[in-house]
């Protein structure tokens, strides 16, 4: 059985409408219906098999699930170098922002040191996906211990008018506010964000319980 007869085996139409309406960008025809556990299971089932590394060499995939598929399979790789040379090849493939938002690999949290000069190529990338990844690692890596304000600067300097690129520079903000506090405050009070995006980070810190009430009322007064 193949990855793609596996996905229509458990295929659920209903789920698949309400998912295409989660993601209006690409169209309802490479959408199957499949919910995100069993995907996961799936993914698990064929990783290192001889039909697992079949599926794996073959780019672009035709459907959504199988795109998150293979970024869960990315995510399992235990060698750092194989493991980002996949996410590498994967990410121009990768059209939408669930398939971005799912992956992590493990292997990145044993390797920060190594991993920086990627995120910081990723960001850089124009191809809104890949910067939008290069982000989201950022945020989920490095906003705790091994912060440093500079890399605040790395997504402030991202400009574009995708709408997914811009939620995720005011995601990767909102959660910098409830984590490093005043070092993204000053970005906020400095207007280093385009208005839009500076506003939408505001409003999303506003709705975090892990931003103090103290803090919320300062970022307020900072609303463009």
């Amino acid at each position: 059985m193949s990855v793609y007869e596996k996905l229509l085996s458990v295929q659920d139409s209903k789920y698949k409408e309400f998912q295409s309406k989660l993601v209006p960008n690409i169209s309802p025809d490479t959408m199957i219906g499949v919910r995100t556990p069993q995907m996961r299971s799936i993914a698990k089932e064929f990783f290192g098999t001889q039909t697992g590394l079949d599926f794996f060499k073959v780019l672009p995939h035709k459907y959504y699930e199988e795109n998150i598929i293979h970024f869960f399979m990315i995510s399992m790789i235990k060698d750092f170098e194989e493991c980002v040379g996949e996410v590498e090849r994967f990410l121009p493939f990768v059209d939408c922002w669930p398939v971005c938002d799912q992956s992590s690999p493990k292997i990145f949290k044993k390797n920060h040191g190594k991993l920086l000069p990627h995120i910081k190529s990723w960001i850089a990338s124009e191809h809104v996906y890949t910067a939008r990844f290069g982000m989201r690692i950022l945020m989920n890596e490095f906003l705790d211990t091994d912060f440093k304000p500079e890399y605040l600067e790395w997504v402030a300097t991202k400009r574009g008018e995708d709408y997914y690129l811009k939620m995720m520079v005011a995601w990767f903000f909102a959660t910098a506010l409830a984590k490093q506090y005043e070092a993204s405050l000053m970005f906020m009070e400095n207007h280093c964000l385009a208005p839009w995006t500076h506003n939408k980070a505001i409003q999303k810190a506003l709705e975090s319980y892990r931003v103090s009430d103290e803090h919320k009322a300062l970022l307020r007064t900072l609303r463009i």
